[in-house]
């Protein structure tokens, strides 16, 4: 009975003090198996395509395979909800962008909290947007528009692609901030949104750098400020907002990396000096700046400082704009 009882107790402790070992032994080993990118938008998007930069530098320099999986629908939500259930090990990481900072504002009722199941690991880049006119609008700067806006408040109107989205919401503040009245007309895509732009049907948009470029270049579209603190390398003619009058205005996007809350602190911070060594290399740096990103790589407690200053923003500014919670 003894000898029972004390085989009883080292397989006791064997299964307590085991598992923290077993997860210290797999944070020194991981990655040893495939790990899933899960993308929470369809395949094609910018999104996407960043995604998939990012999981191939992993792949090299990790050497163990890193695929994308796209879980689109529901504003990002469908796809958020799948890695905050997935098991807390590593192998399932979230890739989203600003609007999982925004969700909370937006959606009454989510499956999963934004802010409670999920690590922040990294912001991988910064993005940029531009404010644009058709070159049709009797306007040649920011100042102008808004003059022009205050002149006739209620009939120019702005296109976004996403109602809660932070082109939506951006644009939203920049009325806050000048006082117009620019109606929003919403479009399923920023192919739809362009095309509307080209016939003036839709006279201002705020939309990314990335995708903007070639219509400002070649005179399509007139570019009246960029929302960075400064001003674009590869737009150096377009001044920002705060320069263009809005003084202190700044706001940027980001892309990051999530991992389910749980998720072991070593695997966390691996992950995140391999994303910050990943966006550092010549060739990221190059491939993001062609896609008018900034390259960033933060700490977990960094990245956690910009998200928690993205909430409490947002959630203001639909607050202020009376924006219909879902």
């Amino acid at each position: 009975m003894r000898q029972f009882v004390r085989g009883l107790s080292l397989a006791l402790a064997t299964l307590v003090f085991g598992i923290p070992h077993a997860l210290a032994q797999g944070a020194e080993t991981w990655p040893n198996r495939v790990v899933k990118v899960v993308v929470p938008y369809p395949a094609g998007g910018a999104t996407d395509s960043i995604a998939r930069l990012v999981a191939a530098k992993l792949q090299q320099q990790l050497g163990q395979s890193f695929i994308v999986e796209n879980k689109g629908g529901a504003g990002g939500n469908i796809g958020a909800d799948a890695v905050a259930k997935a098991a807390p090990d590593g192998y399932t990481i979230l890739f989203n962008i600003n609007g999982h900072a925004i969700a909370p504002a937006i959606y009454s009722k989510l499956s999963y909290s934004p802010d409670d199941d999920f690590i922040r690991v990294t912001q991988i880049a910064a993005t940029s947007t531009v404010l644009v006119i058709n070159p049709q609008v009797p306007a040649q700067n920011f100042q102008e528009l808004v003059a022009l806006a205050k002149s006739k408040p209620g009939v120019l109107n702005y296109g976004s692609t996403g109602i809660g989205n932070s082109l939506h919401l951006t644009m939203e503040l920049i009325k806050q901030m000048t006082g117009t009245d620019i109606q929003m007309v919403p479009f399923q895509g920023d192919g739809q949104l362009f095309q509307s732009l080209f016939r003036n049907d839709l006279q201002v948009a705020l939309v990314p750098s990335s995708i903007t470029k070639p219509h400002i270049e070649a005179g399509t579209l007139r570019a009246l400020g960029i929302t960075t603190l400064k001003r674009s390398t590869t737009l150096p003619n377009v001044p920002t907002l705060d320069e263009a009058g809005l003084k202190g205005f700044e706001n940027r996007g980001w892309m990051g990396l999530f991992l389910p809350k749980g998720t072991p602190q070593d695997i966390v911070d691996k992950l995140a000096r391999e994303m910050k060594k990943g966006v550092e290399s010549p060739d990221m740096k190059e491939r993001f700046a062609e896609n008018e990103l900034e390259a960033i790589g933060s700490t977990p407690e960094e990245f956690e400082k910009v998200y928690r200053a993205d909430r409490i923003k947002f959630e203001k500014i639909v607050k202020d704009a009376k924006i219909q919670v879902r």
